[in-house]
């Protein structure tokens, strides 16, 4: 008897359940279709580019290194600043090298005096020589020693031209134009061949910025550039920065790396740009963009009607019957709040750029045009 009353009670359910659902339905059925914003795909004069992901690099880099040993007594720029060639960074205690200078300027004085009484010493066994008061030994000997005497005085100088060289190697001077990074020891330590790197000097302006390219790719850029009769068109190279603003210097192709990476069939690309006001740091990461100067149509979309899945881009497209329709779709670069679009829509069709949430393909919408792509 229970278990009659349960399955009636389960019957009643599934019938309220059914009712439900045919109220429900019957109430869609008669709602208005929802509202939709849609905008019209058009074209636009535009330049063609391409983006890649790249990399700012100095032009130069120099490790700075103690070339003497000695002590530190003094750095003498301040770290993170700008310095100019030839400014001294460092000063390593010069007091023993300028004795090692004197010293070896006194040996030369020597040498030179110890030279010139062997001339006269040749001197005089020469005119013996010819009267026949002297022997033809005693002359090889006097020429033996002048020869030798001359040769310590060259010597001499050698060593003088060394203590020198070594006395200017206590003043650590900057060899480029750059900004100077922080020191690695502080006054007092004691500093010489072996103790590594004391700063790094990394010029600022201009700057590389180099990115890979595919194979691919390259070949298309060469293509782009050739005009009929193999003139070359100008491209512009151009650097995004990471806050989203586009760099206000224009970049120069100055190199093409001659060998591709077997691993990811690319190759580098760089560009020799201006860096005035110092935006672009070595290391940092940029977007490189490579447009060409020549512009043409490009169908362009507002970016708000872009749609992604797992199976890539879409939008939904508003036909002549306000049905909903989902269109596969490909994407080139941005241009400001537009995407261009290269394949899988048509120029005049209209998209959804508000109230995507609320429909689906196949569905009826009342559709708002806003204003074309661009207008």
């Amino acid at each position: 008897m229970r278990t009659a009353s349960i399955g009636h009670g389960l019957a009643s359910l599934a019938m309220a359940i059914a009712l439900g659902g045919a109220t429900a339905w019957a109430q869609a059925a008669g709602a208005p279709p929802p509202a939709v914003l849609v905008a019209k795909a058009s074209l636009r004069e535009l330049q063609r580019q391409t983006e890649y992901v790249g990399r700012v690099q100095a032009i130069e880099k120099v490790d700075v290194r103690a070339r003497v040993t000695g002590f530190l007594i003094a750095r003498d720029y301040k770290e993170g600043s700008e310095v100019k060639k030839g400014d001294v960074l460092f000063l390593i205690d010069p007091s023993q090298f300028q004795a090692t200078l004197a010293q070896r300027q006194a040996a030369l004085a020597s040498a030179e005096a110890a030279a010139l009484n062997a001339e006269q010493q040749l001197k005089r066994s020469t005119e013996l020589a010819r009267t026949d008061f002297g022997t033809r030994q005693a002359l090889d000997i006097r020429t033996a020693e002048d020869a030798k005497a001359k040769a310590d005085v060259l010597g001499a100088k050698a060593q003088i031209t060394l203590a020198e060289i070594d006395l200017g190697y206590t003043k650590i001077s900057s060899p480029i134009d750059g900004q100077a990074g922080p020191a690695a020891l502080t006054t007092g330590n004691l500093v010489g061949p072996d103790s590594g790197v004391l700063a790094t000097i990394v010029s600022q302006d201009p700057i590389y910025v180099q990115f890979p390219v595919s194979v691919r790719e390259l070949e298309t850029i060469r293509e782009a550039r050739r005009k009929e009769g193999g003139e070359l068109a100008k491209i512009e190279i151009r650097v995004r920065l990471p806050n989203g603003a586009e760099y206000p210097e224009r970049g120069v192709w100055n190199l093409t790396d001659p060998q591709v990476d077997q691993q990811t069939d690319t190759l580098i690309m760089r560009a020799t740009i201006a860096n005035p006001d110092r935006q672009l740091t070595d290391g940092q990461f940029v977007t490189a963009i490579i447009r060409e100067r020549q512009e043409e149509p490009r169908l362009v979309v507002p970016q708000a009607a872009l749609q992604i899945d797992q199976s890539g881009y879409y939008v939904l497209v508003v036909d002549d019957q306000q049905k909903v329709e989902q269109r596969r779709i490909q994407t080139g670069p941005n241009q400001d709040t537009e995407v261009v679009i290269t394949s899988g829509l048509r120029d005049g069709e209209n998209v959804i750029v508000d109230g995507i949430q609320k429909v689906h393909p196949g569905q009826l919408v009342e559709a708002t045009k806003l204003a074309p792509a661009g207008g």
